[in-house]
């Protein structure tokens, strides 16, 4: 559950008999085969500075991460060893201090773009584990923590290298401390559509990159040489982010009329995803400057004030950003409207549902 890299693309790889990559289909078969275990959040309280003031006693809250990285030792074992805390010196482990860091990021995205504090919005700690499994091919969020594999090495390489990857794992526990959205259908592919959001923001904003200058990729850099492509997704154009002999074609839609019905993948929750991601893009392009400013505003309050159906389906969630443009700058407002015309550029509206497609082979 939560995972970055989907099922059908596994699959593929899984099916290949080229002999040189024999490893890596191996990987993707026992990739596939692990049980992912799926554990109920529970609030962490906030960190807390005290001081004292004259006499009195003054609570703040910090406004830094307490970041845990463990070390499953390639076994399918969770936590792992506890291998690096909030005041320790780099490892050395580039998997390990890639994680740091990347936690680093995503904490700060949260904290200077929506003031909120790690997960839960009252601080707690970020947990992560690497080197999990054996070539494990895939990272994702378990509902306690972050897990990432290190990739077979022929064709994925260690999923901790991406910073999207690391902003949308954590994604999936924001989205979850938020309400949640049901991980099947299309409330599922919003669920994977919004992660993908904190993971383009996360990037974004630790390079300080505009909307317009930002590769809107994710996974980039988990691909080895070998793979055509350029990252598991492309938000700003959808289907095509790999065109790969092995791999097969992005298969990701960018519009509504293209919708993939299937029964994998949760009913296509990350081949479908496509679609609102395009629609995050449009809608940040048109407002322009720093997207977490205003269109990951509107995305984030969406999903976190509780207002929003846990099965909402693409049209549900068009009305609600709309709604929140209007609310936070007014119905009129250029927010309201680059939203609105966003979601109508991808065919969703409220009345509108959608078309159905053969999933792509």
């Amino acid at each position: 559950m939560f995972a970055i890299v989907p099922p059908y693309l596994l699959s593929r790889l899984a099916a290949t008999e080229a002999p040189h990559l024999a490893m890596a289909a191996d990987a993707a078969r026992a990739t596939l085969a692990i049980t992912r275990v799926h554990h109920r959040p529970v609030l962490d309280r906030a960190r807390l500075d005290l001081s004292v003031d004259d006499d009195a006693l003054v609570v703040r809250g910090e406004p830094a991460p307490d970041r845990v990285i463990s070390d499953a030792r390639h076994l399918e074992r969770l936590p792992g060893i506890r291998v690096r805390g909030e005041d320790d010196p780099a490892t050395g482990d580039r998997a390990v201090d890639e994680a740091f860091e990347g936690l680093g990021a995503s904490f700060e995205l949260f904290w200077d773009a929506f003031s909120r504090r790690a997960i839960h919005g009252d601080g707690g700690t970020l947990a992560a584990t690497v080197h999990y499994g054996e070539r494990y091919d895939n990272a994702f969020w378990n509902g306690e923590r972050m897990v990432f594999g290190d990739g077979d090495g022929e064709v994925f390489q260690g999923f901790t290298a991406s910073i999207s990857v690391v902003g949308h794992e954590l994604g999936h526990g924001v989205i979850e401390a938020g309400g949640g959205l049901e991980y099947r259908g299309q409330s599922g592919a919003l669920n994977e559509s919004v992660a993908d959001v904190f993971g383009a923001l996360t990037e974004q904003h630790l390079l300080r990159q505009s909307a317009a200058e930002a590769s809107w990729l994710i996974g980039a850099g988990i691909f080895t040489p070998a793979v055509q492509g350029t990252a598991l997704r492309s938000m700003s154009a959808p289907g095509t982010a790999y065109d790969d002999d092995v791999l097969g074609r992005d298969p990701q839609p960018a519009h509504l009329r293209d919708y993939v019905d299937t029964a994998e993948d949760n009913g296509g929750v990350h081949i479908n995803s496509g679609i609102p991601n395009k629609a995050f893009h449009l809608a940040a392009t048109a407002l322009g400057g720093f997207a977490w400013e205003r269109a990951g505003r509107i995305w984030y309050l969406t999903v976190t004030q509780g207002g929003l159906s846990p099965t909402a389906d693409f049209a549900a969630f068009a009305a609600a950003t709309t709604a929140t443009a209007a609310r936070e700058y007014g119905e009129e407002s250029e927010e309201a409207e680059a939203v609105r015309t966003a979601w109508t550029a991808v065919g969703v509206t409220a009345c509108e549902t959608p078309s159905r497609q053969p999933r792509p082979a």
